[in-house]
């Protein structure tokens, strides 16, 4: 009896269908926002560890360049010109070596 008054009191939806909605919402906001940024960020990570002297690069700022000189969080980009440019390891955005050399 006091069920069916809470039901009737609740718009016969009780708290299942009150909850339910919500984690379906919370689990797509998941797998369409939060699970692809984390994987982005991942591969990042991997493309800046995998990164050594002499690979050409281009920054977020849209420099391109080739690395001569890295320490743990730093590296060191020369441009045309001769000109040298200390950037932070999380500014590359691309590296152009093997996207430019086709794989044998």
């Amino acid at each position: 009896m006091l069920s069916t008054i809470i039901l009737q009191a609740a718009g016969g939806q009780g708290i299942l269908g009150t909850i339910l909605p919500m984690v379906l919402i919370m689990v797509v906001f998941y797998f369409f926002m939060i699970r692809p940024q984390m994987k982005k960020a991942k591969d990042h990570k991997k493309l800046v560890e995998e990164l050594k002297k002499g690979d050409k690069i281009v920054t977020t700022a849209g420099i391109h360049g080739i690395i001569r000189d890295m320490n743990e969080t730093t590296f060191v980009v020369e441009v045309e010109g001769g000109t040298k440019i200390r950037f932070d390891k999380t500014a590359v955005s691309l590296e152009a070596t093997k996207a430019v050399t086709p794989k044998a």
